[in-house]
């Protein structure tokens, strides 16, 4: 799947150039780093066998990507499945306005499973799936009330099934997501998937901005 994941990306590259290709924050060029920068891009080329635009910016703070990587490849093994991972990154992408993450989203959920219907429900914070529709619930209010949700919210995420390991994990894609919501909407950071804008009704194409670290249930 990665090799044909890089070769849609670089196609897409190519084939849809951006009306404004600069980044307001430098993207680093993987062939040209070095140190340690260069060590943790090599790590995401062989994992994907590209290296997103949004790692390209994180990576002039190598620490920040360092911790990035780290962060996402451990929960690429939590509890949480990558269908459910990549709903939540559509939700919380979806509120924080970024293209970029639900642009990248948008084709890693198609690829894990999550059809048309459910990538736009996912931006919708709803699912079909009763624990999984609880469980965007519950990283929407995250989102949108800064993690100060209420008891009764947190009762409706029990009652739904979701445990306490699933709920900090949810707590923690959330944070996630919104680091890296918050780097493209700063960065602006040219898009290299097949484009999706926030607030439009559907995707424009199945098929996910935490690509490291995925696990397929």
């Amino acid at each position: 799947m990665r090799p044909a994941l890089a070769g849609f990306v670089e196609n897409n590259r190519r084939n849809n150039p951006t009306e404004n290709p600069m980044n307001r924050i430098h993207q680093i060029d993987p062939a040209t780093s070095t140190g340690k920068a260069r060590q943790l891009f090599d790590g995401v080329q062989r994992a994907l066998g590209f290296v997103p635009n949004l790692m390209r910016v994180v990576g002039n703070s190598p620490a920040a990507l360092e911790g990035y990587l780290n962060l996402s490849g451990a929960l690429g093994h939590g509890v949480l499945s990558t269908a459910l991972r990549e709903q939540i990154a559509l939700t919380v992408a979806e509120i924080n306005g970024c293209g970029y993450c639900l642009s990248a989203h948008s084709l890693l959920g198609g690829k894990a499973g999550l059809d048309p219907t459910e990538l736009t429900g996912a931006r919708r914070a709803t699912s079909a799936n009763i624990k999984s529709d609880a469980a965007l619930k519950l990283a929407r209010t995250i989102t949108l009330q800064r993690g100060h949700i209420s008891d009764a919210d947190l009762q409706v995420a029990r009652s739904a099934s979701l445990s306490d390991a699933e709920i900090v994990e949810i707590v923690e894609h959330v944070a996630l997501n919104i680091f890296t919501n918050y780097v493209n909407n700063v960065a602006r950071t040219v898009i290299d998937f097949p484009e999706v804008k926030p607030g439009e009704p559907e995707p424009v194409a199945t098929g996910s901005c935490n690509v490291v670290g995925q696990r397929h249930d």
